[in-house]
């Protein structure tokens, strides 16, 4: 999963744990606790939606839910959050439909949508899912030159874009002349040759349907018609771009509902960023199906006051941002003197819980009130996370779900249920998938294999990659080593797939990195993979960040031609300034920070792939 987050230090109040001294005079009904919470145990799925696209459940919540808080948004830091009810979002949504494709003529066209979450980028992607093309989500952190890939890929007829992307914009405008409009979020500018601002196609959109056209809500949507492009990574000639249609995304809608409770009155906080289907299917897609709020967050640096002022009960997240919080809270208990306190009190009440009696949202206020107050669920996901990290959110009274998926299954195939917690495990399988670790060895690890109906349509333009990824029994090879337990949760422990995954979720491919590297001429054969630092690094290192490595293999023949002969270390000089100048070329978190000589070959397959799971594990040996 292909998440970037780059952490502030946060700043949370100081805990005092008066509620506790407090506690003997609060008015609790035991008896009555202890019925209700006993009565809530279960270990069946829920009763489950059966949607088949978007475009049904949207249709739904924008009758039924017309009057709730749908998306809030804060116009600028200094105003508060400005809400958007179900009826505004629906009537935007159709409005915006109805102009692109009557005014600007992009129906079955793909269009990319790029810029940082707003309430735009959201009617822009759910115009797209109901009825007027393809969507291709991008990264708003890709460099220029990758952009443009990403654009003559996809072959886009019109990009949708935040006003903070204008420069780049710009450029493809002179570079790229067949892509047809350019939508300007958040501009209310005139349409004038190509360019064309949101707000005039939205209120032109109104103008048309309310002079009787209805013919965007009456589009008929196939579910198994190719929707949503997503390039698996930045992208090279070589990335992937994973193909999905509304089945796909539909049926993760009905995988959440079965496994976890969501009620109209949940209010998710947005934090990740909308390009990736993690945030965009069950941060957007999911809460809009329930008639939930979602209220966006302005920026990692207004984590905690947007936590303070949205109050929200739901937050999709990455290890990163749960451990940083986490580590947080409890520097400010420790500073407060109170860490004895807070380890009696979760004993204590973890002791009564078990007999149905829960008390910890009283007990631990303060910290509650630090992240607004009504927090009930955080889910992790797109990269392992410290099992003390999901416990301790277990033991002041936080349901902790994670997670597990890919881009090409949209992104949902294993989630833990809400009714059986088991923090460390990726979780269960979702009641429409079927999930399998092939050639286990004696640990029962191997590879894990999914079937599901989020399985995506196929990579674009690359059947020899669908045919190598996806079984004709129609099992998706997910590149991830794991095994299932006898209850059927889902542990990963690591990955034969080549992505290396960064501690905040970001992926990185190291072909890419390789193509490059393979074109400095002292090189012979390269592998690139992230290495744990270690010794004194490691200390150095808090976040316990993965090293981009190059393990090179030198070409001696053609060093010794180029520069004589010379010692290994003048070869790791000479190579490393090669590959800085290679790092130039790259975005910052895909530069190589670590470079290693290797004699000999690498162990490789039959088709003279390298093996890297093999190459790696004799290094821990």
């Amino acid at each position: 999963m292909n998440i970037n987050l780059k952490m502030p230090k946060l700043k949370f109040r100081k805990i005092k744990m008066d509620t506790v001294e407090d506690l003997a005079n609060v008015d609790i009904d035991y008896e009555k606790m202890q019925k209700e919470n006993l009565k809530k145990k279960r270990t069946e799925p829920y009763e489950t939606t059966h949607y088949k696209t978007v475009k049904e459940f949207f249709t739904k919540s924008i009758n039924e839910f017309a009057t709730r808080p749908c998306i809030l948004e804060k116009p600028d830091h200094k105003e508060p959050y400005k809400t958007y009810t179900y009826k505004e979002f629906g009537d935007d949504v159709i409005a915006l439909g109805t102009a692109m494709i009557k005014l600007l003529n992009l129906k079955d066209k793909r269009v990319i949508i790029i810029g940082e979450t707003q309430y735009d980028w959201y009617i822009s992607y759910m115009a797209m899912l109901c009825g007027v093309g393809i969507a291709v989500p991008v990264d708003r952190e890709l460099p220029e030159n990758e952009l443009e890939n990403v654009v003559r890929r996809s072959r886009a007829s019109a990009i949708i874009y935040s006003p903070k992307k204008e420069d780049d914009i710009k450029k493809i405008k002179e570079n790229i002349p067949e892509v047809e409009y350019f939508i300007e979020m958040k501009s209310d500018k005139d349409l004038s040759g190509k360019d064309v601002g949101i707000k005039y196609l939205v209120e032109n959109g109104k103008r048309i349907v309310n002079s009787g056209d209805n013919s965007f809500m009456d589009i008929e949507i196939d579910p198994e018609e190719f929707k949503v492009l997503l390039f698996t990574s930045g992208t090279t000639s070589n990335s992937k771009g994973v193909m999905l249609c509304n089945r796909n995304l539909a049926e993760n809608i009905n995988a959440v509902n079965a496994y976890v409770k969501i009620y109209p009155t949940d209010i998710f906080f947005s934090v990740l960023p909308l390009h990736h289907t993690y945030e965009s299917t069950i941060g957007f897609l999911v809460p809009i199906a329930i008639g939930c709020s979602i209220a966006v967050c302005e920026g990692l640096r207004y984590i905690v006051p947007n936590l303070q002022e949205a109050k929200p009960t739901a937050v999709l997240t990455v290890p990163l941002l749960v451990e940083s919080i986490y580590k947080k809270i409890n520097e400010t208990i420790k500073k407060s003197h109170k860490e004895k306190l807070v380890n009696s009190m979760i004993h204590i009440t973890n002791g009564l819980k078990s007999v149905g009696i829960d008390i910890k949202k009283k007990v631990f206020k303060e910290i509650y009130d630090n992240l607004g107050g009504n927090i009930r669920i955080i889910v992790s996901a797109a990269a392992p996370i410290d099992k003390k990290v999901g416990n301790w959110l277990e033991d002041i009274g936080i349901l902790f779900l994670q997670g597990y998926g890919l881009t090409e299954t949209a992104p949902i195939a294993a989630l833990t249920p809400d009714y059986k917690p088991m923090v460390g495990s990726a979780g269960k399988a979702v009641v429409q998938a079927q999930i399998k670790v092939d050639n286990p060895n004696e640990n029962g690890e191997g590879e894990i294999m999914i079937k599901s109906p989020t399985l995506m349509l196929g990579y674009y333009e690359d059947e020899e990659a669908t045919r190598e990824a996806i079984e004709p029994d129609g099992y998706f090879h997910s590149g991830d080593i794991g095994y299932i337990n006898e209850e059927g949760f889902i542990y990963i422990t690591g990955r034969s797939k080549n992505v290396i995954v960064t501690q905040n979720g970001k992926n990185i491919y190291p072909e890419e990195i390789e193509m490059l590297l393979d074109k400095i001429p002292e090189i012979k054969e390269v592998m690139v993979y992230g290495k744990a630092p270690e010794g004194e690094e490691a200390k150095r290192k808090d976040d316990k960040e993965l090293i981009i490595t190059a393990r090179v293999i030198p070409d001696r023949e053609k060093i010794e031609e180029l520069h004589g002969n010379i010692s290994d270390d003048e070869i790791k000089k000479i190579i490393w300034e090669q590959i800085k100048g290679v790092n130039k070329k790259l975005t910052s978190y895909k530069a190589v920070k670590s470079l290693e000589l290797k004699e000999g070959e690498f162990e490789k397959t039959s088709t003279m792939k390298i093996k890297r799971y093999k190459e790696l594990q004799k290094d821990k040996k």
